[in-house]
């Protein structure tokens, strides 16, 4: 799997102009599954993700995690992280799971977040979402697993 990871202050997702999920202080998570990802990977980046040290402490340096802070998770599925541009210009997708197996790990994801106690609002896989967000720092961080 691989995720890109930012840390908010809020975030939100709309399909067709209606708001379907919404966070305030928290990650916005952007995750991708990879063709050979198995059932495991899911819970794997869900508890790396969750125990990440990027949030402040009292001293200002990035030493909480999301557990620590209480904050939430806004989970957005989003095949292009597996884009490749060696060929060219024009990005390929081939490295991208099928969108059954993406959908699967995609769900297998932010049940594995919640299952570690995290508040998850999700957007709508295979749709046209709009993302807003404000990024805390910005903090902004690549993750494979």
């Amino acid at each position: 799997m691989r995720a890109v990871v930012q840390r908010v202050s809020e975030a939100a997702v709309a399909v067709d102009g209606q708001t379907i999920g919404a966070i305030g202080p928290g990650l916005m998570i952007l995750i991708c599954a990879m063709q050979d990802d198995d059932a495991t990977k899911p819970a794997l980046m869900a508890a790396k993700i969750a125990k990440l040290r990027i949030f402040k402490d009292a001293d200002s340096k990035m030493n909480r995690s999301l557990t620590d802070t209480g904050g939430q998770a806004l989970v957005i599925s989003q095949f292009t992280l597996a884009a490749d541009t060696s060929r060219g210009n024009r990005p390929g997708f081939s490295a991208a799971a099928a969108p059954d197996i993406g959908n699967q790990l995609y769900e297998a994801f932010a049940q594995a977040m919640r299952d570690l106690g995290i508040g998850v609002e999700m957007g709508r896989f295979g749709a046209d979402m709009a993302v807003s967000l404000i990024n805390d720092g910005p903090v902004t961080i690549t993750l494979d697993i």
